[in-house]
């Protein structure tokens, strides 16, 4: 990857370095609008590393052209839950609720479910911890790197995001599914992020356990989240109590039309996840060669976290990329992880490539700041 550095760049980078920091913090990635509006840009001159969404997309917004705006859309869905039994099959006894996004999907279940005790395999992003907190339910965090296999309370609603986030690994479910099944536990598994890997869902065990809940996103895999599409799958009778309380137009018509042409483009899956790999492995390689990193996770999504070198400052890091309009994911507010613990979307090769050059700058500022104080 090109290394070249210019002057001006490394004096700004410099001036940041030495300068006071205003630190930009984020409870979730993608706000390129608040940041576009503290750098006084547009947002999309905003390189996004914060937000994990796949920077290609299955169809085009020309699909939309003939799709009727007067009549209201279709309260059942039918076409586009058409799409995803095609694109999802469904086991037998296995039905879905669709939502405006992933989650709303994870609010609309955790309230329907009421859990008193409820245990969340941590890290994982902060949605789950805040609708606990307002529904008053007694958390139990089992930190997922150390105590994978921890006991649990029975009878307690359990919460497992697979791929994980911010770290991205890939678990093998079968020993957890038995033991959270052996103490009648709820299970929640949240797949948003499983589309991009090779694996199958767990939801084929919704047949056998009519507890168990799988959540998905349509929006990251398609790289369009502002369609916000996400469902659940569960057991008929789990799915129909659910939507009792669901009001009816969740999903506007352009949403739908565009997810069924999207779901209809079969072709896009296996080279999403080819591309994927290709590019991660691109991205492992500027953050390993940056040297501004000492441990990257080998995560098997469409990002990669990583923790900065000596204890590292994130938000350090955020501002002295700020010059270059890169936005990235601080993981402080991760259970478990500090701000030194960064994560970075997997995007195209052009910006992957430009920030590879921006962080070789921040390499090359910091041994210089390093050299003036010896």
């Amino acid at each position: 990857m090109a290394k070249s550095i210019q002057c001006r760049d490394l004096f700004r980078v410099f001036r940041v370095f030495r300068g006071q920091i205003a630190v930009f913090r984020m409870n979730h990635g993608g706000n390129i609008y608040r940041f576009a509006r503290r750098l006084g840009c547009l947002p999309e001159q905003v390189l996004d590393f914060s937000a994990n969404i796949n920077p290609k997309q299955a169809v085009d917004l020309n699909c939309l052209q003939d799709v009727q705006l007067t009549p209201y859309a279709d309260p059942d869905y039918g076409l586009l839950k058409q799409a995803i039994a095609q694109r999802y099959p469904l086991p037998a006894g296995v039905d879905i609720e669709l939502f405006n996004g992933a989650s709303a999907a994870i609010f609309a279940l955790l309230r329907s479910l009421q859990p008193q005790d409820l245990v969340l395999y941590t890290p994982l992003y902060g949605e789950y911890a805040h609708i606990a907190g307002e529904l008053g339910c007694t958390v139990h965090n089992v930190n997922r790197f150390n105590h994978l296999l921890a006991d649990i309370p029975e009878r307690s609603t359990v919460i497992f995001v697979n791929p994980s986030t911010p770290d991205g690994q890939l678990y093998d479910l079968q020993e957890l599914l038995a033991a959270w099944q052996a103490a009648d536990c709820t299970i929640i598994i949240d797949e948003s992020f499983l589309d991009f890997c090779s694996a199958d869902s767990v939801a084929k065990h919704i047949a056998h356990y009519d507890k168990l809940y799988v959540i998905k996103s349509l929006s990251k895999f398609y790289g369009c989240a502002g369609i916000r599409i996400g469902f659940i799958l569960a057991a008929t009778a789990a799915i129909k109590k659910l939507h009792r309380f669901e009001p009816a137009w969740k999903l506007s018509s352009l949403d739908m039309a565009y997810m069924q042409q999207a779901l209809a483009n079969t072709g896009f899956i296996e080279q999403t996840r080819q591309q994927t790999a290709y590019l991660r492995d691109l991205l492992h390689q500027a953050l390993q060669e940056s040297a501004l990193f000492d441990k990257i996770y080998p995560g098997q999504a469409n990002f990669l976290l990583a923790r900065m070198a000596n204890g590292g400052d994130g938000y350090r890091l955020q501002a002295q990329l700020e010059p270059s309009r890169i936005l990235i994911r601080v993981c402080d507010n991760f259970e478990g992880l500090d701000k030194s613990h960064v994560r970075f979307a997997v995007k195209d090769e052009q910006a992957i490539a430009r920030l590879a050059d921006s962080l070789f700058i921040v390499g090359a500022t910091s041994v210089a700041h390093s050299s003036l104080g010896d």
